[in-house]
């Protein structure tokens, strides 16, 4: 079992930042994806920004040039760094690691931090 814990969640004006960590631990495999999903109200949870055990980054559309995506292999951590944050940012952002284990991948999500852009 895999356990995910977020942090760095919070209310900020238009224009701010703001850098959202997940730590795992538990039952990792030495080669994993680990990311980022967004959901707000009435709306379907939907990808932010992943990152491969050899760094290779992946962001939707929305966020490019804005969010960073990093990782620290050794503390099992991946970092959201999210910056000139829209009202449209607003969502509940999960973390997610995804590792596979013979033929079969296994997704595990955090319990969620919520991000909230307002003036």
């Amino acid at each position: 079992q895999v356990q995910l814990v977020e942090s760095g969640g919070g209310l900020v004006q238009p224009g701010g930042s703001l850098r959202l960590s997940c730590a795992a631990s538990g039952s990792i495999a030495s080669i994993y994806t680990m990311g980022w999903y967004c959901q707000a109200p009435g709306k379907q949870r939907e990808l932010v920004a992943t990152i491969t055990s050899g760094g290779r980054t992946n962001y939707a559309d929305s966020v490019k040039g804005r969010f960073t995506i990093s990782r620290d292999n050794a503390k099992n951590t991946v970092y959201l760094q999210m910056d000139s944050l829209k009202p449209e940012d607003t969502a509940k952002y999960y973390c997610n690691l995804r590792q596979t284990r013979g033929f079969i991948s296994y997704d595990y999500w955090g319990q969620g931090t919520q991000v909230t852009v307002s003036s």
